[in-house]
């Protein structure tokens, strides 16, 4: 018997996708280096105030805009489109379909409701938890720590998968199974060795 009772996914890069080739599009048209509009918008100190809840969406696209002298730029990044990983959406139905629940945390903005629900994926998990709304961004246990309180269970019986292997940092501190995501395949195995789900036929 599994000691795994619920099942905790990061969203973008393992459930929701961008494309590359947006941003390489937009910085050619407006004359940036490649790469430079995600370079100021994932620096800390832009970052760390949107993903938990300290500013909106729309002040951190404005800030960088101001970083890159782009502001066009800056918004039309914002609005990246984005695609499901319908075979990770495949593997969150076995699981869901085991009783156990399946929930999204994500570091995320104020609009991740709103964006959700323009994909009409949120109904696929039985929760979605924000750090925006948390106040807490992965890897910062307390963001963990959370989501297990809201699942009224202990984190020895919570596994969570992410793309990134930096954010694994504060749910293995917390004693959570953690997976560096990769793709579903990979995803699948990794439950059915915590006897989560059973081997193909």
């Amino acid at each position: 018997m599994s000691d795994i009772d619920a099942l905790v996914l990061d969203l973008d890069g393992v459930v929701r996708h961008f494309d590359p080739a947006h941003e390489a599009d937009l910085c050619r048209r407006h004359g940036l280096e490649p790469g430079s509009i995600a370079a100021a918008a994932y620096a800390p100190e832009r970052l760390q105030p949107v993903i938990t809840g300290a500013t909106t969406k729309d002040e951190w696209l404005a800030m960088v805009g101001e970083a890159i002298g782009a502001p066009d730029a800056a918004a039309a990044w914002g609005r990246s489109p984005t695609t499901l990983d319908h075979d990770v959406l495949a593997v969150v139905d076995e699981v869901r379909a085991t009783g156990r629940p399946v929930v999204i945390l994500t570091n995320g903005t104020d609009t991740i409701d709103d964006e959700l629900a323009a994909l009409d994926v949120a109904h696929r998990f039985d929760a979605v938890y924000n750090s925006a709304v948390i106040g807490h961004a992965k890897p910062d246990r307390r963001a963990f720590a959370h989501v297990c309180d809201e699942l009224g269970l202990p984190p020895a019986r919570v596994a969570f998968a992410d793309d990134s292997p930096a954010k694994l940092a504060g749910a293995t501190e917390l004693g959570m199974a953690a997976l560096a995501f990769t793709d579903a395949p990979a995803l699948r195995a990794w439950l059915v060795a915590l006897d989560v789900l059973g081997a193909p036929s």
